[in-house]
């Protein structure tokens, strides 16, 4: 690692529990150690399931496009190098209007009959390259959203939608992966974070990723998994920039 400059690493970087806390802003500290020392020995890189207006709101604007090398908003379909967007692909063209419609359809009713402690608005995000479901609602304060995402881990609300959904759909090209604390993304096959690696190719001799939700059926986990990168499960923004720190010898 030591004998590597800064051309031959890439570090990919998961936004919500790795760079900030969920849908919270970057920590100040964290984001100058982040440009001034981290991208002083490597290139570096975000990927996220999120539309670029949301990564902006956490990652400070337009530093974002200023200070990242790559940025790959949702899983890599809208993909930005150097503050310019080179490409972006579309869920509508792939998937098509009648299983579009099925799919909101579906979810907006299963959503109708869950019981949970908490509903909001903003069931359905539609994006470029997934729809993300959430079945909280997408308006939820941050307080609500931690009260949710406690139930869901007593609960598995999104797991067993999930496994109902995977049944519904099983004759339709889509993969649907749990996300952040309160939503489920749902893409084409192939569509997961790992897309964002097809738009590198073999420019670097090592490729690091950084993810909280790394474990199976995880929207971390492809990329975290897929040989082409070297994997790494952090807990919160302060554990990766421990790694960091201990990775790059800072």
């Amino acid at each position: 690692m030591s004998s590597l400059s800064r051309d031959e690493i890439l570090l990919l970087f998961d936004v919500d529990g790795t760079l900030t806390p969920a849908r919270k802003s970057i920590e100040k500290e964290f984001e100058e150690f982040l440009y001034t020392k981290v991208k002083s020995k490597a290139t570096i890189g975000v990927v996220s399931g999120s539309d670029l207006e949301k990564i902006k709101e956490q990652l400070n604007g337009d530093r974002l496009l200023k200070d990242f090398d790559y940025v790959f908003s949702e899983n890599g379909l809208v993909f930005i190098k150097n503050g310019v967007e080179i490409s972006k692909q579309s869920i509508q063209k792939h998937l098509g209007e009648a299983n579009i419609k099925r799919l909101i359809n579906f979810c907006l009713h299963y959503i109708a009959d869950l019981d949970i402690p908490i509903k909001r608005g903003t069931f359905i995000d539609f994006r470029n390259g997934m729809i993300n479901i959430c079945p909280i609602g997408r308006q939820c304060t941050y307080e609500e959203r931690l009260v949710f995402n406690k139930y869901d881990d007593e609960h598995q609300v999104r797991i067993k939608m999930v496994e109902d959904l995977n049944k519904e759909f099983a004759d339709v090209d889509i993969t649907f992966a749990i996300g952040g604390q309160i939503s489920i993304d749902a893409f084409p096959n192939g569509w997961d974070k790992r897309y964002s690696l097809n738009h590198i190719g073999n420019e670097f001799k090592e490729i690091h990723f950084f993810g909280d939700k790394t474990a199976p059926g995880g929207n971390d986990h492809e990329i975290f998994a897929d040989p082409r990168t070297i994997g790494h499960t952090v807990s919160d923004p302060k554990d990766t920039e421990r790694q960091l720190a201990e990775l790059l010898n800072l």
